[in-house]
């Protein structure tokens, strides 16, 4: 393919098909009128031979072709914006068409990402976030190719290759329903924790029902009984409150889910183990793009309020 026939703005309207699955609102989006978005969804189905989105009853949906190719063109339309924007400076306020995707786990979307939200909404209102899934088998290949600008999570290994920052430490704690019979008036110490069921979160697929405090019972000889197990941190509390289950979680994501119905326990001495970092890691391209930085600067900022 000549690379010289391809008009940049197709990609664009690509772009703005796949997020908003409508050719109306794709054009509101890219400033076009609709018959020069249809126009360009032509041109396109011509040039990768595929009918690209199809229409149904819940609008545009991408062929499986589309799906592949969302990647590779919003990281090039990424890489164009960065370049613009270098020696340009960059206007938070006044900045519009740039697109940040940040790969959160399931603790930062609930604990640090409502805060950098709140920090876009108010101080750069023509910028978008996508927060997609914290992915760490595909993480760092995702950094460097673009399709990811930052990530941020716990017990994060990064290559040399990439440039890692600790935002703050946490801790786990304990949750129980308050009225836990096993628990009312009574010290949770090692040999309840270890008769009672429990629930985990395990974002892996792998099947495990084992987490970092297993593997510090495990050295000590040690076994608790995993009754249910969650892909979802959310989903621990609505599943503790109410029944004979704990859960062991980070503290701030326990403080914000916790209901009035939980009640935070201390870990045993011997189960604990100890306090863990929060990160923000990002490719070494992140230096010479000032809206990166700039969006780097809003992830310190909400890190620092979550210690206030």
């Amino acid at each position: 393919m000549n690379l010289s026939a391809v008009d940049l703005n197709l990609l664009v309207a690509f772009e703005a098909l796949y997020d908003t699955r409508n050719v109306t609102q794709a054009g509101q989006r890219i400033n076009r009128a609709q018959p020069s978005v249809s126009s360009a969804l032509g041109r396109l189905r011509l040039l990768f031979q595929d009918e690209l989105f199809l229409r149904t009853a819940d609008g545009m949906q991408p062929t499986p072709k589309a799906t592949a190719l969302m990647p590779a063109v919003t990281a090039a339309l990424d890489h164009i914006r960065a370049a613009l924007a270098q020696g340009a400076g960059f206007e938070p306020r006044t900045a519009s068409g740039r697109r940040f995707t940040l790969a959160a786990s399931d603790y930062a979307d609930v604990v640090i990402v409502p805060h950098i939200v709140a920090a876009l909404r108010h101080e750069a209102p023509g910028i978008d976030l996508r927060v997609a899934r914290l992915d760490r088998a595909a993480l760092y290949e995702q950094l460097d190719n673009g399709t990811v600008d930052l990530a941020i999570g716990g017990h994060l290994a990064p290559p040399k290759r990439m440039l890692q920052e600790t935002l703050y430490t946490e801790d786990f704690v304990c949750i129980a329903d308050k009225r836990h019979p096993a628990l009312r008036s009574r010290k949770l110490d090692l040999a309840r924790y270890l008769a009672l069921p429990h629930a985990l979160f395990t974002p892996s697929d792998d099947g495990s029902a084992r987490g970092v405090v297993d593997a510090g019972l495990a050295r000590l000889g040690h076994r608790r009984r995993v009754a249910c197990t969650f892909a979802h941190i959310v989903a621990l509390p609505h599943a503790v409150q109410g029944t004979d289950l704990i859960a062991t979680l980070a503290r701030r994501a326990a403080q914000r889910l916790a209901g009035d119905g939980l009640t935070l326990r201390p870990l045993p001495p011997e189960v604990d183990p100890g306090p863990f970092n929060i990160d923000m890691v990002c490719s070494r391209r992140a230096p010479g793009d000032a809206a990166l930085g700039w969006l780097q600067g809003v992830v310190r900022q909400a890190a620092a309020r979550l210690n206030e």
